[in-house]
Order: structure tokens, then C-alpha cells, then sequence
């Protein structure tokens, strides 16, 4: 029998079963869109909050200061320590130059610092996403600025609350102002780590800057302030992907920022005088929610919000202070020290465990290969291409000739000489347009920090044609003794 809905009940197989209206209306006016909630984290003070006042110093000291360290190089190359030169195709990191076709490096330091993130979960769970992520640095400062401009907690909770005024209009455009002037900033700073920051900086202010460093500065303005200004912990719950990695990343014996209730329950009131037998130390005073950012109870268990701050730590050793408990009761704890507790037995932490070692060697072996291939890279490069139209050449006495044209790329400051010669099964016959062969060698230079390619034609007598294998080698040396390459090509005799 067919299901049929009604307006008081469902008829399904001839019974009748009662439907709560109600609820099915309630329901389908539901949105899958939830409102965010303003959270106003209250300043907090501990060695926590002093250590992330110092990594936000220092983190953000790097980033604006960074591109404005200068580090000599060769004539006409650029003094900018860390630069992505576009216009020149190269990288350049205080005394590591990286050329295009050396981005393998790039990729290796990628990966290592990949392994750094991992090892670091493995030990103490979302240090980075609590300390160190971009998001958290700048939310932590934009909070700052507010603080500065609105006051605490409780103000900035009143003023959100009360009427439009003129005082109300004037904090609140003194902030985004502020907001606006750091996401500028840091759109600015980002661009000078593409051009040279001392030329480009006034520039900018002239008018005169390429289009793209406006560019660049407006989509990083615009993003830094939405993101840290508006969005805040809606990044780290549902934009950023990292929550859900991490969790693949900890076992039983990673250190985060736990709340024991071994210790903290029965929680409750707590009045000076009154005996604590028989409760926990938790005093429900809520200090630890008022100065999380990501407005969570860490009393709840482990979250998916929870980045691992520490701040709820600080929060609470004060107030274990003033009640005159031990200090701790939230702090870095791992799942196997809680069951050790309830069992008797004695807390240890193993930092030395299977996956931390994994992580160790892996980061020790990716480092090693990107060390010595930096210790043994070569200061030049050649590539060969032959002329395919036409293949080659019949001259008029027999002879086959052969173009080939030769590209020296050299990598070091200051300009070098090279020599180019010719070896195979053959006695073949170098030479070059606009310049002179000696003892059947041609000797160019190649400016520092440039490529030169250099046309030249190999030619085989009519004698030496039933003889040649069709190979050729294509050899180019630095004059003085000094590092060669080997190219391997063919040599066309006859069409196939």
C-alpha cells in the first residue's frame, strides 16, 4: 500500500502514526546557515601570554623587516637578501640563488617544512595553529588593536550592545581605520618580496608601481581584513583544513592543552573558608571561556575549535591562585597521563615514540639532500639543440654539415671564458659565424648571472662519412681547468 502523508498523521501499510506538526514546521524553517556569534576574548596574563606576545613580535618583525635586509652580491645583481626576481627568473635567499631549473629546491624545503609541522603535531598537538599560523598572528593583533580602541571584555561587550553614538561611531571608526592601515601593510610588505622594496615603496605612493603590486596589495588588504577582522575563528573551524589533519597526526601521548577532571570534578562555587573534601578544584568560574578566542569551554573535552593557545591556561592558573589551589589544573596533559592518574600510577611523557622518530629521520634525510645538493651544485649548465629544418647541410664538396645551438648558462657573479669542442667517431670541423676557431675550439665568455648561446657547425669530410656513428659530443669547459659538461647529441648524415 502506498505511503500517504496527512495533515494530522502518516498512513503507511494502514496504520496511522501521529506526526508532531509542530516539529515538521519547525524543522523545514531551520537554515543550514548559522549567524556567527561576536566573541570578545578577555586579556589574560601569564608566561602563555607572554610567549605569544613575543612569537607575534617576532613573527611579524620578519615579515615587514625581512625585505629590507640587504645582502651584497655581484655588479648589476640585485642587494635585496630574499627576492623573487620575475624579470630575472631567479630566487634569491641571502647566499642561496635558486634558478628555474632548480626549483627542486624550493620543493625539498617545502616538504621539510611539511615534516617540521608534522613532527610538531606528533609532539604537541596544534602548537602552530595556537602560536605561530598566520590567521592566529593576525587575529591576535587585530584583537589587540580593538582592546586598544574599545577596551576589555566587558566594554567592548557593552559598547556592542549600546545605541549609536557619536562616541560609539568615532572607536569603531578608529578601529577599522587601524585594521585597514595593518592590512595595507601587510598587502605592502608581501609586494616587496617581489621587487626591490626600496625603489617600489615610494612608488607606490607615486603612482608609479606595476599594476600587479596594486593588485596584489588590494586582494591582501581586502583578505587580511575580512579574515582576521570579521571571520576570525570561522577560519580555523570551517575554512582551514588542518583540524582534520591533526588528528591523523596525535596518538594518546601528545602533549595539548587538556583541562584535568580528574582533579576538576565535582566542579562548582567555591566560598572562601569552606573545606574542598569531597569536590574538585574547578571553581566554574568561567575565566578560561571569557579569554578563549575560539569562544569554546575547554572543560568540554578536545574540540575540533580548540587551536591550542594556551590562554585558557593563564586564565586559570590566576584563579587557582586567588583560591589558593595548585597551578594546573589546565595545562599541557596527554590521554595516557589522565589514565595513569585514575590508575595510580606515575606521569611520564615520551616525546622519543615510533611516529616522532619516523618524522625526525625523514626531516634529517630531506635536509641532508637538500645540504649536499647545494654543497655540490654546479655554477654551470649547458643545453645543446640541434637544427631540425633543415637536418643538415650538403656542401659543395661533399662535406655534411650540422647547426647546433649552444646555450652557457653561468651561474656565478662574474663573467667566465668557455671553451667549446667537438669529439665523436669522426674528425669533425668546428666552427662559428662572427668569430674565429683555434686548433678546431671556439673560446666565448658568458657574463655573470647571464645565459649565452653561441650558433655553431659541426662538419663532417666525405671521407669521414662512412666512418661516423652519427653520435657527437659537444663538450664545454671552463677555461683554467675548471668545471666542464658533456652534452651528447646526434649528427645527421642522411635523411630518414
Amino acid at each position: 500500500m502506498l505511503n500517504k502523508d496527512v495533515s494530522a498523521g502518516r498512513v503507511s501499510a494502514g496504520v496511522v502514526e501521529k506526526v508532531d506538526v509542530a516539529a515538521v514546521n519547525s524543522a523545514a524553517s531551520r537554515t543550514l546557515y548559522k549567524a556567527r556569534e561576536p566573541i570578545y576574548p578577555k586579556l589574560v596574563h601569564g608566561k602563555f601570554r607572554a610567549l605569544k606576545w613575543a612569537l607575534l613580535s617576532l613573527t611579524l618583525g620578519v615579515y615587514y623587516l625581512l625585505p629590507w635586509i640587504r645582502w651584497p652580491r655581484g655588479v648589476g645583481e640585485p642587494d635585496q637578501a630574499v627576492l623573487v626576481d620575475f624579470p630575472g627568473r631567479r630566487f634569491y635567499f641571502f647566499f642561496i640563488e635558486i634558478w628555474p631549473d632548480e626549483l627542486y629546491y624550493l620543493t625539498g624545503l617545502l616538504i621539510l617544512a611539511a615534516l617540521a609541522l608534522f613532527l610538531a603535531t606528533a609532539l604537541f598537538g596544534r602548537v602552530w595553529c595556537g602560536y605561530a599560523c598566520p590567521q592566529t598572528v593576525w587575529t591576535d593583533l587585530y584583537i589587540a588593536v580593538e582592546r586598544l580602541v574599545e577596551g576589555d571584555r566587558n566594554k567592548r561587550i557593552k559598547l556592542a550592545k549600546a545605541p549609536w553614538t557619536s562616541a560609539k561611531i568615532a572607536k569603531k571608526t578608529i578601529k577599522h581605520a587601524l585594521w585597514l592601515v595593518i592590512a595595507a601593510a601587510t598587502g605592502g610588505a608581501w609586494v616587496f618580496y617581489f621587487h626591490d622594496a626600496p625603489s617600489v615603496f615610494p612608488q607606490i605612493f607615486r603612482g608609479e608601481a606595476p599594476g600587479s603590486a596594486y593588485l596584489f596589495i588590494g586582494i591582501l588588504t581586502l583578505t587580511t581584513y575580512i579574515l582576521a577582522g570579521s571571520m576570525r575563528e570561522q577560519v580555523c573551524t570551517y575554512m582551514c583544513p588542518w583540524p582534520r589533519i591533526q588528528a591523523a597526526l596525535t596518538d594518546s601521548e601528545t602533549l595539548q592543552v587538556t583541562y584535568k577532571f580528574d582533579r576538576g570534578e565535582p566542579r562548582g562555587s567555591h566560598k572562601k573558608g569552606q573545606s574542598w573534601d569531597g569536590r574538585g578544584d574547578c571553581v566554574d568560574c568561567f575565566a578560561c571561556v571569557a579569554a578563549c578566542p575560539m569562544g569554546i569551554d575547554i572543560r568540554d573535552g578536545a574540540q575540533l575549535e580548540c587551536i591550542n593557545c594556551a590562554l585558557c591556561i593563564d586564565a586559570c592558573d590566576d584563579t587557582m591562585k586567588k583560591v589558593g589551589r595548585p597551578l594546573g589544573l589546565i595545562g599541557y596533559d596527554t590521554d595516557m597521563n589522565l589514565r595513569r592518574r585514575q590508575a595510580g600510577e606515575k606521569e611520564k611523557f615520551r616525546l622519543i615514540r615510533t611516529r616522532t622518530i619516523l618524522y625526525s629521520a625523514l626531516i634529517a634525510a630531506v635536509g641532508l639532500l637538500i645540504l649536499s645538493g647545494l654543497a655540490s651544485r654546479a655554477t654551470m649548465d649547458v643545453s645543446v639543440i640541434r637544427d631540425r629544418t633543415p637536418p643538415f647541410v650538403t656542401l659543395s664538396d661533399g662535406s655534411i654539415r650540422n647547426a647546433y645551438t649552444v646555450k652557457i648558462v653561468n651561474k656565478a657573479n662574474s663573467a667566465r671564458d668557455f671553451v667549446i669542442r667537438l669529439e665523436g667517431s669522426s674528425a669533425y670541423h668546428l666552427t662559428t659565424v662572427g668569430a674565429e676557431t683555434h686548433d678546431n675550439t671556439l673560446t666565448v665568455t658568458a657574463d655573470g648571472d647571464a645565459v649565452r648561446s653561441v650558433r655553431i657547425f659541426a662538419t663532417l669530410a666525405p671521407g669521414e662519412l662512412s666512418r661516423a656513428s652519427g653520435d657527437i659530443r659537444i663538450i664545454v669547459e671552463e677555461v683554467g681547468g675548471g668545471e666542464s659538461v658533456v652534452n651528447k647529441t646526434a649528427f645527421m648524415k642522411e635523411r630518414r
